[in-house]
């Protein structure tokens, strides 16, 4: 299985919450760490330090969205909070749609959500890359 993740965090949110957001959200379809071929969000998070740490320690591929082109996805869980935050409905689930270059059909993780225990949070969306 080749997938993409889409990946969206609080502001200074540490790398173990979002690696654990990660390994539970593959654990629900299925995924494993090496099942991953690239990992996508905003690019308001291309400096947002336990985010590419994460990507780093797995040397995954990176891809970062404008907030324009994010909002141009489809997707089955918009919001209007991360509308006002980011200037998109959508980071998680409309970035690993991107990166896959699939439709919400591809999507097989929807928004997977922790909270750290600093109360931070991390989402996680996996899309299948189409054959």
């Amino acid at each position: 299985m080749k997938i993409t993740l889409g990946l969206g965090c609080d502001r200074n949110t540490p790398a173990t919450t979002i690696e654990q957001c990660i390994a539970e959200a593959l654990a629900l379809c299925g995924g494993r760490f090496s099942d991953v071929w690239a990992a996508a969000s905003i690019d308001l998070k291309a400096n947002e330090t336990g985010l590419l740490h994460v990507i780093e320690a797995h040397r995954w591929p990176c891809l970062f969205y404008p907030a324009v082109a994010l909002a141009a996805v489809d997707v089955p869980n918009p919001s209007e909070t991360v509308r006002q935050y980011t200037g998109t409905p959508s980071v998680s689930e409309a970035a690993a749609l991107l990166a896959a270059n699939a439709d919400a059909t591809h999507l097989i993780i929807e928004k997977h959500k922790l909270r750290g225990p600093d109360g931070r949070n991390a989402t996680v969306s996996i899309a299948r890359i189409p054959e």
